[in-house]
């Protein structure tokens, strides 16, 4: 498994081995011994699955507030997805900035998003299936988002009218948004 990082500290695209033949491939999509040879260790417990039917789903940007903030592991198995993530870690040299992926069931790239970072993603085409690992359990009461157009982050979605859920439509933008993460902090 090859391990990239991105822009941002802990922030890691993934790319695994595909073995195919005439049946199809066989890789693995997790190996807990190749994360703790780049010295990441995470302990998940949690894996999740979402369907997206229509081209432009955009799901995000969201976070969970510390104690209960979550490390993702995020990958296509059906479909494809424009990946966002954004640096929300007061003090950080990259606060604000933000950073985007194509992750396809064909690349088969994975993205690892770090505590700490909001996380969102739209759908590029229809039926598509995201799963993810996470290493602490959904909390209600920390769960937060961020606005996914908001001015000043500017992403770039590259989608006409993205369909949202009524959650996510009301957001706040990141300057107004609750948030407990300090750069260098461990959580």
């Amino acid at each position: 498994m090859k391990i990239s990082k991105t822009k941002f500290d802990e922030a890691y695209v993934l790319e695994p081995k595909v073995y195919g033949d005439h049946r199809g491939f066989f890789m693995e999509s997790y190996n807990e011994q190749a994360f703790n040879e780049k010295g990441i260790n995470i302990n998940f417990i949690q894996d999740n699955h979402s369907l997206s039917q229509t081209p432009g789903t955009l799901r995000g940007l969201h976070y969970q507030l510390n104690p209960k903030a979550q490390t993702k592991l995020i990958r296509v198995t059906k479909g494809a997805i424009y990946d966002v993530i954004v640096d929300i870690r007061k003090g950080s040299p990259t606060y604000g900035e933000w950073q985007g992926f194509i992750l396809t069931s064909d690349n088969k790239r994975q993205l690892l998003v770090p505590k700490g970072f909001a996380h969102g993603f739209c759908t590029l085409v229809e039926n598509t299936e995201v799963q993810y690992k996470v290493d602490e359990l959904y909390s209600p009461v920390h769960d937060r988002g961020i606005a996914w157009d908001d001015p000043k982050l500017n992403i770039d979605w590259s989608v006409a009218e993205a369909i949202l859920s009524e959650k996510d439509k009301n957001h706040p933008v990141l300057d107004d948004a609750e948030n407990n993460f300090e750069y260098g902090r461990k959580n």
